[in-house]
């Protein structure tokens, strides 16, 4: 049974993961492989940091969603966890990644390389983040809410 210190806890792990990974993963990604410039990149990352804070309970509930779906099936756990993963991350974060850029003064194509970008790498980003997150909530002492 969760408690509401329990939740609360929950919830800053998933804020704290959240915040960070997606710093130092979207930097990568706005620089290297979107053309951002380092300013329009740091501009990103930094409204972002404010916006991973109000989605990041809502994802962590979203995640652990897809991941309790998977848990039914007897067999290939560990692919299906990583496919959970996958597409938790893409369909929830492209949108609000998209809005990000377009707010920060990113053109069309640089908003569609990125996303672009962000949906072909999260095949190994969303399941590496999955893995992060799982980390941060056993460092805040927590399980998720499946």
């Amino acid at each position: 049974m969760s408690t509401p210190a329990s939740r609360l806890r929950i919830a800053a792990a998933d804020t704290f993961a959240l915040v960070v990974y997606c710093f130092i993963a979207g930097m990568a990604i706005e620089i290297l492989i979107s053309g951002m410039s380092f300013n329009q990149s740091l501009s990103s990352r930094l409204l972002s940091i404010p916006v991973n804070i109000l989605i990041a309970w809502p994802y962590g509930r979203y995640r652990d969603f897809f991941i309790a779906t998977v848990r039914h099936f007897p067999r290939g756990q560990f692919l299906l966890r990583n496919l959970a993963d996958l597409l938790a991350y893409v369909s929830f974060q492209s949108p609000v990644y998209a809005a990000i850029l377009w707010s920060v003064g990113a053109d069309g194509q640089q908003i569609v390389a990125a996303v672009t970008s962000n949906a072909l790498i999260s095949m190994a980003m969303g399941v590496v983040y999955g893995y992060f997150l799982e980390y941060c909530r056993k460092l805040f002492r927590v399980v998720g809410y499946v």
